[in-house]
């Protein structure tokens, strides 16, 4: 049985990157696009304290819900669609497997 999944990210100028995830090593979908070299900054390490991996879940996968922390960094960013998640706060495991997501625009 493979530890890893697939996901598809699409970056800030529309191109579509197949990344093949980990779903054994605790990684976030921000650690996994930073691995891609991906333009996810993660400026707080991970820890719901800001907004630069702030992303569009496109597909229709069950998450966790959002956390208050993360809700409350959700209403602070730019951008904010129905479908926005923190990166940081999504961990790869194989319910994920096809998942789905955009980068949001930067606030810059």
């Amino acid at each position: 049985m493979s530890a890893d999944i697939n996901i598809t990210v699409i970056d800030r100028e529309g191109q579509q990157h197949q990344l093949i995830a980990p779903t054994d090593m605790n990684m976030n979908l921000m650690e996994v696009c930073k691995s891609y070299e991906l333009p996810v900054k993660g400026t707080c390490g991970g820890m719901a304290m800001c907004a630069s991996c702030h992303c569009y879940i496109d597909s229709n996968h069950l998450l966790n819900e959002p956390s208050e922390d993360e809700e409350d960094m959700l209403d602070q960013a730019f951008f904010v669609e129905n479908n926005s998640r923190l990166g940081c706060q999504i961990f790869m495991s194989s319910h994920l497997e096809g998942l789905k997501v955009t980068l949001a625009p930067e606030s810059d």
